[in-house]
């Protein structure tokens, strides 16, 4: 790995927004990933939309979608995005369908911008906020539940151009 720059720490180590003010408009894209396991049963009862919450997987489509439109009033950092693309895809992990013996569910989401700087922290965030939403319908029944994996599948566009991460779960 070649030797790069902070990017939010200036020369005196502060930390800062970058400025992209001088950067052109590009189409960005980036796809991240989670994974929440849980009990069996909780999985049967998401599936079989029993949640005395409500339709757990539509909730955490949803919470996603804003999440990403809301990160950079979570991340200190990150530029304000006009988001052109938001998807997040939920989709139940049953017994034997990994290699690891998990059930849960797995969360795929979809961010694009066309704009000066990326989109990753969008992706990211709709992710992680997507599981979190699924652990908060499912606590009553599950506490034991475990979110795991958030990471960034693929990331395109930009002065770095494409990224895709070489293993893929």
């Amino acid at each position: 790995m070649t030797e790069q720059k902070l990017t939010h720490i200036d020369e005196k180590g502060d930390v800062r927004m970058v400025d992209v003010s001088q950067k052109a408009d590009t189409e960005r894209v980036a796809i991240a990933e989670g994974f929440i396991s849980m009990h069996e049963e909780t999985l049967a009862m998401i599936a079989g939309g029993t949640a005395k919450k409500g339709d757990v997987l539509a909730c955490a489509r949803v919470a996603g979608i804003m999440a990403a439109k809301r990160t950079s009033d979570l991340i200190p950092m990150c530029h304000p995005l006009n988001i052109t693309k938001a998807k997040v895809e939920c989709a139940p992990v049953f017994a034997g369908e990994r290699a690891d013996g998990l059930v849960g569910v797995h969360v795929t989401t979809t961010c694009g911008v066309t704009g000066k700087t990326g989109i990753e922290m969008e992706a990211l965030t709709a992710a992680s906020v997507a599981c979190l939403t699924i652990y908060d319908m499912c606590k009553a029944v599950d506490r034991g539940m475990e979110i795991r994996g958030v990471r960034l599948l693929l990331k395109d566009g930009g002065k770095t151009g494409l990224w895709e991460r070489a293993e893929q779960a």
